[in-house]
């Protein structure tokens, strides 16, 4: 039982950012609000500056720093570290890192819900929680 959850572990370590399926075009999941729950959606103004936060993922756990710069609400500059030690986990966190730009920048921040990028899940709730800490610290 213990070779069990021992192999399960360094399974899980050398997973990094892995996804589930071998998909290599990038993919969000803007949340697109219907007319009606635009009128009775509340949005939050931030603060226009650069921000920086850690976002942890995964069983190891996994992280990744992550700044962001806001103006008008709206990502204009993103830059994140691909800090993972184990090659697999690294070309995961560089494929993330590689087509974060693109899906996010010129996007407002309330709209930003990356659930697989670039064939990468967990490197996506690594962004995700980074995103949450910067949204408390930049709003206004």
């Amino acid at each position: 039982m213990r070779t069990t959850i021992a192999a399960g572990a360094m399974l899980l370590a050398l997973a990094g950012c892995s996804s589930e399926t071998a998909e290599t075009t990038p993919t969000t999941s803007p949340s697109q609000p219907t007319p009606e729950e635009t009128a009775d959606t509340v949005t939050t103004d931030y603060t226009d500056g650069e921000y920086s936060a850690t976002g942890w993922y995964g069983g190891l756990p996994s992280h990744q720093d992550v700044t962001l710069t806001i103006v008008d609400d709206a990502v204009t500059a993103v830059e994140i570290t691909t800090p993972a030690e184990d090659e697999t986990s690294l070309g995961y966190q560089e494929r993330f890192a590689d087509a974060l730009p693109d899906a996010i920048i010129g996007r407002t921040i309330d709209e930003l819900d990356i659930d697989k990028l670039a064939g990468s899940s967990g490197c996506s709730e690594g962004f995700m929680d980074a995103l949450a800490t910067i949204k408390e610290s930049a709003a206004a």
